[in-house]
């Protein structure tokens, strides 16, 4: 059974909270072969939090009240949403959380015909949830540091 998962829009004030629950998950990838700690650009400063929180709808993820992670959305036209970034505390995770944030998620975007979002592919604990979720493989890019990601899409006739 999925935990209840509250979506809620983040407000500026939790910037260093929602930095430092993003920095714990991301940081967290050690565990499954990242090179390192580290993570997307933005993913520890509170600032770029802020900025995010202007720029596309970022949500705070609550369990029993408490944050546990977070989601940002961009909607970018012709039906598509990118799902930019999802995180959950690392002690939360595997509780279904993820799971229940990127079903609400499709259902608050009821005019998405298409989800879109990337993930590094040396990744396979993400990978491996977003495919579960259905979301397929559909290409990948290198960025200029090397780092290779996989992209996914999930078409919204198939939600589940």
């Amino acid at each position: 059974m999925e935990p209840l998962v509250v979506l809620r829009e983040a407000e500026p004030d939790e910037a260093e909270l929602l930095a430092s629950l993003s920095q714990r998950s991301f940081d967290s990838d050690i565990e499954i072969g990242a090179p390192g700690p580290g993570g997307p650009p933005g993913y520890d400063d509170p600032a770029w939090q802020r900025r995010m929180m202007q720029a596309g709808d970022y949500y705070c993820l609550l369990v029993e009240g408490a944050p546990v992670g977070g989601a940002i959305v961009f909607a970018k036209g012709g039906g598509a949403c990118e799902l930019a970034r999802l995180f959950v505390e690392p002690s939360r995770c595997r509780r279904g959380i993820g799971t229940a944030a990127v079903r609400l998620l499709m259902e608050r975007y009821p005019q998405a015909t298409r989800w879109i979002l990337d993930t590094p592919a040396w990744n396979p604990r993400t990978r491996g949830f977003y495919e579960r979720l259905g979301f397929t493989a559909y290409g990948s890019v290198t960025l200029d540091d090397g780092l290779e990601l996989a992209l996914y899409e999930k078409s919204c006739d198939r939600l589940f």
